[in-house]
């Protein structure tokens, strides 16, 4: 067979693609930033500083006296703190035959505000090498985390040191709703003789999901049920159409499914899925939420910043807790947030302690207030026009919203010719500006909304009181 070599150029190099000369520049430049980064975070200790100082001094004497031993002495002590500093400073911990790796673990994840939660910090040596080992022999480690996941108390940490790892268990308990870093780890470490010190990240950053605390509510009450029936009509329903969730204090014995409760090992009842169980939208007017907070450069919050954000985390959680209520009593529930492109009002409902609970609070993690007036208004519009065209026969509609302008309130109103429509109004603090909010009262009583006012910071159970009175 004849060889094809010699139909091939000789001497030419393949063409790069486009870009790639420019893709690598630009990675010689980040390597070299962050070498010189590192190079930076060296410190002389205590130790290094007395060994250059004395290696100065013998260098000048020798100098002087015309001692070339002498100031080779010095020469030497100085050059032995210069190559440690360039050693620790160009080392990483992430690479090399002694490269050590971090895993993070939290527990549970998500976390629920107010609620402990367990972490564990591993650093241990990919490798079994001398070098790894005495890496992990001279480390001291330091866990960074947002103030809103530590808490006012810090974090206190247990250590567990071994040959090839060291473990660090700690709890978070967090303060605010939201994403939060944790990390990335700092490392401090000191050459073998002591003569300089540097301070490296270590691993990446976690991101922990804080879910908003929630209050079980009695959502299945008398006036609700007295409202499922007359709209839909009471029958009774084959086991074929149920559905299992957990049993909830004033269910019917006879509806508890024994076969279900043991698999489960907690009490299971039967929920008619085409009896009266009817699927509930919280809608939460993000009017109420404090804006987005920009960066975190600037003046102390104010007291007035301070109320407005805890007057939003208790917003959230009273339209989560009515939310979750719904579910686990056995009803089909999302949580929909005023959107300008409503993207979550087609958001299916979730049905299920188990699967439907996480996804309803998901949903609050990220939430925060509009950035004005307009853009509420333009949100409160958009989301009932979608939730007109998505909404299902027999839906239950709760709304927890600020004062309304009158043509967002003739919009929102209209919903209640289409079904059943509650509302919690949250009054301002200013006084002066509460007539907005009668006027929102009044505007959704006169269309067919069974409304109730209360106070911003109303213990979640007392406003839901305050609503079923009003339902009566």
């Amino acid at each position: 067979m004849a060889s094809t070599t010699a139909d091939r150029p000789t001497g030419t190099a393949a063409p790069e693609a486009p870009g790639t000369s420019a893709r690598a520049a630009t990675a010689r430049q980040t390597q070299a930033r962050e070498a010189l980064r590192r190079l930076m975070r060296v410190r002389l200790t205590f130790r290094g500083i007395v060994l250059l100082c004395a290696g100065a001094v013998l260098g000048a004497i020798g100098l002087v006296l015309g001692l070339p031993d002498v100031v080779g002495l010095g020469a030497a002590a100085a050059l032995a703190v210069g190559i440690a500093w360039a050693a620790m400073g160009l080392q990483r911990l992430d690479s090399g035959r002694g490269a050590l790796s971090v895993v993070r673990q939290i527990s549970p994840n998500p976390v629920v505000r107010g609620q402990a939660a367990d972490a564990r910090l591993v650093v241990a040596a990919r490798s079994r090498t001398g070098a790894a080992y005495e890496r992990l022999a001279r480390l001291r480690l330091s866990e960074q985390a947002a103030h809103e996941l530590a808490g006012p108390s810090g974090i206190r940490a247990q250590v567990s040191a071994h040959p090839d790892r060291v473990s660090v268990r700690y709890s978070l308990k967090p303060v605010r709703r939201g994403r939060w870093a944790l990390g990335p780890l700092l490392t401090t470490r000191t050459d073998v003789f002591g003569l300089v010190r540097t301070t490296q990240p270590l691993g990446d950053a976690t991101t922990v999901a804080v879910w908003p605390k929630t209050v079980d509510l009695r959502a299945r009450t008398r006036v609700l049920g007295d409202v499922e029936r007359a709209a839909t009509g009471a029958r009774l329903a084959s086991t074929d159409d149920s559905v299992l969730r957990d049993y909830i204090a004033g269910d019917d014995p006879r509806r508890v499914h024994w076969a279900g409760s043991a698999r489960q090992g907690r009490l299971m009842v039967r929920a008619d899925e085409s009896a009266g169980v009817r699927p509930v939208t919280v809608l939460l007017d993000r009017s109420v939420l404090p804006p987005p907070v920009e960066s975190r450069s600037g003046p102390w919050p104010t007291q007035r910043t301070v109320q407005s954000l805890e007057d939003g985390e208790w917003a959230v959680e009273l339209a989560a807790s009515v939310a979750v209520s719904f579910l686990g009593a056995g009803h089909p529930a999302r949580l929909v947030p005023t959107s300008v492109v409503a993207h979550g009002v087609g958001s299916r409902f979730t049905t299920g302690t188990h699967t439907g609970r996480p996804a309803i609070l998901d949903v609050t993690v990220d939430l925060h207030g509009h950035r004005n007036a307009g853009e509420a208004e333009r949100a409160m519009a958009a989301t009932v026009r979608a939730l007109r065209v998505e909404r299902n026969q027999g839906e239950i509609t709760v709304a927890l919203l600020g004062p309304l302008a009158p043509a967002v309130r003739h919009d929102l109103a209209s919903l209640a010719a289409e079904g059943t429509c509650w509302a919690l109004v949250v009054l301002p603090r200013d006084v002066g500006f509460r007539h907005d909010a009668d006027d929102t009262v009044n505007a959704l009583r006169t269309a067919g909304w069974r409304v109730a006012a209360c106070e911003p910071g109303t213990p979640p159970d007392r406003a839901w009181a305050l609503l079923q009175e009003r339902a009566r």
